[in-house]
This record gives structure tokens, C-alpha cells and sequence, in this order.
């Protein structure tokens, strides 16, 4: 990393639900990582996709950060209130021809096989008198996009393996990838440590990286949580939220998925800095 940019991490849940104990592994392995490297851990709610939120579910994620002891550096952070930076970014790429609109619907796609790279369609212009529905990250040519993810190890991707990913849907709403990048680079993050179910998903944002000129950042993906069938937890898996009376509990079975030893004290604010240590040796 370089020296001259002080560490800065971040947890960014989705409104989508309460946390569980998947959830909870990438929030105390970022915040473990950014205590053991001295540096601030941001909480940024990424709350872009309305039809898919609960209401109350950003408060209660606090308050379930809060009370497992995790507690972040600053104001937190909400990305419905930051359209205008998406805005702006969607522009930059347009005037310099790294984006366009795409008429493409996914019936279409599904109709092709199901295509899970985007085959260019639109890539050279739309029919005359045709609004597009969405908007599409031109891939640029190049060698494989590349980084070393400080727990996967090197990593490497064709740009044709990614192609040309949407970062304004069709529903108006603003797409994860083009946000995330966008959010990272302005709150000046400097690592990204989070489940290995979004690795596939680091090369787009490395792509968008380079084509906003945003900083470079680290990466470090945790392994993922699952349930009894292999299913990595979530939602849609059912996952079975984690309750803060059971903070202490639910931290040894973190610190277990994680690779740390069991902490020796009954204390969420205690077993946190007993892990840090621990945290420190094996990743710093």
C-alpha cells in the first residue's frame, strides 16, 4: 500500500435485511483489519435498490454493529444520497466514450443463451430515434486486469471475460459496480476487505478504477459463510440473523471462520482487540 495515503477501510452492508453471520465475518474482518493497520473503518449503507429494501433495516444493522462492539470512524455514509456523484462519473465516461446506452432488454439475452458476458450489440450506436434503456462500462482493450488480493493471492482476468457491464440499469437505479467505485475513490478508501463471493466481481471495479483515473486499493476476500447444503448464507438462503444478546457467541464462531484463535475474555469491546493482535500477525 502506499505509505503516503493513511489506511482507510470499510464495511458497506445493503438495507436488504438484518445481518447474519456471514455479514458479520466481513464486518469484523475489515474492521479487524483496519484497527490492526491503525487506520479509520467507514460504514457506508448501500441503499440503491429500493424494491429490494426492508424498511428499518439500515437502523437495525447499526444497531447491531454497535452492539457487537464494532464501532466506525466518521458520519455514516448512505449511497441514495450521492446520485449526483454517480451522475457525474456516468458523464465522465460518456465524454470519453467508455460508456454507452444499450437497448438490450434481458429476454433478449436469455434468448441468446443467457449470455453472462454482455456480446457488444450496441457498442457502435443505437437504431436512429432510439432512447436507450440502460447504460453499459465500455470495456477498453488491453492486457488482463491484474491484482494481488492480499488472501486469494494473484489474480487475473481477461477484459473479454468481464465485457461490458451495466452501471445505470433500466430501472433508473444506479448499478452496484459503477457506485462502489465511485463511493471507494471519493471517501478515499485505500482497502476493501470482504467475502470471496464479490472476487468475481473485482475485476469490473479494477476496469472502473482505471477509466475514472480513481486511486488503486487493495483488496483481501475472506472466505464465505455457508449453511449445511453449501449455500453461501444470505437472504435468499434464509439465513438466520445474528442477535446482539448473543454477541460473544457469535464472535468465537467468527473468529473461528476466520482463521483466529478463540478469544479468552466474555467481552464483544475486549475479544474485538484480542482478535486485532491475533489479526495483526497473520495479515499485516
Amino acid at each position: 500500500m502506499n505509505s503516503s495515503r493513511p489506511y482507510v477501510g470499510r464495511f458497506a452492508p445493503s438495507p436488504t435485511g438484518r445481518l447474519h453471520l456471514g455479514s458479520m465475518v466481513s464486518a469484523v474482518a475489515s474492521y479487524l483489519d483496519a484497527r490492526a493497520h491503525k487506520g479509520s473503518w467507514l460504514v457506508r449503507i448501500e441503499d440503491l435498490d429500493p424494491p429490494r429494501e426492508v424498511k428499518g433495516a439500515s437502523d437495525d444493522i447499526l444497531r447491531t454493529l454497535e452492539g457487537f462492539g464494532l464501532e466506525w470512524d466518521g458520519e455514516v455514509v448512505y449511497q441514495s444520497k450521492r446520485h449526483g456523484l454517480y451522475q457525474n462519473a456516468l458523464e465522465q465516461l460518456l465524454q470519453h466514450e467508455l460508456a454507452f446506452g444499450c437497448i438490450c432488454t434481458r429476454k433478449k439475452l436469455a434468448a441468446a443463451g443467457g449470455l453472462e458476458v454482455y456480446p457488444g450489440w450496441c457498442r457502435d450506436g443505437l437504431p436512429l430515434d432510439t432512447t436507450p434503456r440502460l447504460y453499459r462500462f465500455r470495456m477498453p482493450n488491453g492486457e488482463n486486469l491484474a491484482w494481488n488480493d492480499r488472501i486469494q493471492g494473484p489474480q487475473s482476468v481477461p477484459r473479454e471475460g468481464v465485457g461490458d457491464v451495466v452501471i445505470l440499469r433500466a430501472d433508473g437505479h444506479w448499478a452496484y459496480h459503477l457506485a462502489v467505485v465511485v463511493d471507494d475513490a471519493e471517501q478515499g478508501v485505500t482497502d476493501v476487505v470482504r467475502g470471496a463471493d464479490l472476487l468475481s466481481s473485482t475485476a469490473a471495479h479494477v476496469a472502473l478504477k482505471q477509466a475514472l483515473k480513481c486511486p488503486s486499493i487493495r483488496y483481501a476476500h475472506v472466505p464465505v459463510v455457508t449453511n449445511d447444503q453449501g449455500q453461501k448464507l444470505s437472504k435468499q438462503t434464509l439465513a438466520t440473523p445474528v442477535e446482539v444478546a448473543q454477541a460473544s457467541f457469535i464472535l468465537q464462531h467468527t473468529f473461528r471462520h476466520l482463521g483466529l484463535p478463540p478469544a479468552e475474555i466474555d467481552c464483544p469491546k475486549k475479544m474485538l482487540e484480542e482478535a486485532r493482535a491475533h489479526w495483526k500477525k497473520m495479515h499485516c
